[in-house]
């Protein structure tokens, strides 16, 4: 494919007010891609919780406060519209369709990456706080790490499934429940939930039962999640699972929200050997995990592991289950300028699914 004209400017949203809800719309001047570096013409973005977290300075864990102009986002799909030095041999090329992660790149050097541990990579770059991230129309993305979209998947259906998608395939992935067995989706309607439901009901043969708001339990059973509990108007969740399930309680319990309130009660949903598999995370100051005490757990022989996002592999099965149309994303399409909104609403709780951002 032959190269392309480029503009010298495009539109970004950037992080105009980090610690509060603003973005803004700026005209950025178009970035030459470095050795190794690809430049992607973005076409779709997802809006994930996390990029809240970044954008508000609340995640307590980050290493220091976001900066004023920083793009967010890290689910972006687009074209590849020029290639870096050193690019020839990468497994990529002109006009290919290729997806930037949670991780917008690894070192592949150090003990985590040899490990398969990618979100562990001691030099990792996360996308919207290290590097530019994806609400914007050009991006640069290392050629080794960036992911092929397969042709028949749709650009806005693929975005989320570069975070939201992964992320929770990851997860079931280590919940260790096996086809028949149940599992409890905490936040079961949100961007991840949803998804999860899917993979665990349908990819996965578990079956599920979806925890969160009442307004959500339509898109829950849709999803294939096989009982609904919702947290409002439930007075007993751990009694409602243990009736669910023969008085035992779930085999595992995923939880992707981020509200500490569904980790306090994780762990009384499972039954004996059971295992909470820890997504989401919350804003502000940690706390701890309520119902994690010693005795439950060396009673029960219960386990807690955590899952950040999921290597390149996970990345591409992921995809791979979308293409085949076993995972779809519920979304809705907004245009960039209305992203300031969207943050609102998803502050709000009131967003079913995801959010995809139309960069065109």
């Amino acid at each position: 494919m032959a190269s392309v004209e480029l503009p010298k400017k495009y539109k970004a949203a950037v992080y105009d007010k980090p610690g509060s809800i603003s973005t803004k719309i700026e005209e950025l001047d178009m970035p030459e891609p470095g050795p190794g570096e690809v430049l992607i013409n973005l076409s779709h973005s997802g809006v994930c919780h996390s990029d809240m977290g970044v954008m508000t300075n609340t995640w307590a864990q980050l290493p220091f406060p976001t900066q004023k102009g920083q793009v967010g986002g890290h689910e972006g799909v687009g074209k590849i519209v020029k290639m870096g030095p050193g690019t020839e041999n990468s497994g990529v090329k002109m006009g290919d369709r290729v997806g930037i992660k949670w991780m917008a790149g690894i070192c592949d050097a150090c003990e985590a990456c040899r490990a398969g541990a990618d979100a562990q990579c001691f030099n990792g770059k996360v996308s919207g706080y290290y590097t530019p991230g994806t609400f914007q129309q050009y991006v640069l993305g290392p050629a080794n790490y960036v992911t092929p979209i397969p042709s028949g998947l749709d650009s806005a259906l693929a975005a989320p499934m570069l975070c939201a998608g992964v992320t929770v395939y990851a997860a079931l992935r280590k919940s260790n429940a096996e086809p028949g067995q149940w599992v409890v989706i905490s936040g079961a309607g949100g961007g991840l939930g949803h998804l999860a439901v899917q993979f665990s009901a349908r990819g996965m043969g578990h079956r599920v039962i979806g925890i969160d708001h009442s307004s959500k339990k339509e898109l829950v059973l849709e999803m294939g999640a096989e009982h609904f509990i919702p947290i409002d108007g439930t007075d007993d969740v751990a009694a409602a699972v243990k009736e669910l399930t023969s008085g035992l309680g779930a085999h595992a319990v995923v939880v992707c929200t981020a509200h500490n309130g569904a980790y306090a009660s994780s762990l009384d949903l499972l039954r004996f050997q059971g295992r909470v598999v820890c997504v989401g995370i919350p804003e502000h100051e940690p706390v701890p995990i309520k119902s994690a005490n010693p005795q439950l757990l060396v009673a029960k022989a219960l386990q807690v592991v955590g899952s950040a996002v999921g290597s390149r592999k996970e990345a591409i099965d992921t995809l791979d289950f979308a293409a085949r149309g076993i995972v779809k994303t519920h979304y809705t399409v907004e245009k960039m300028e209305k992203l300031t909104e969207v943050f609102k609403q998803m502050d709000e709780g009131t967003i079913k699914g995801r959010v995809v951002l139309d960069l065109s």
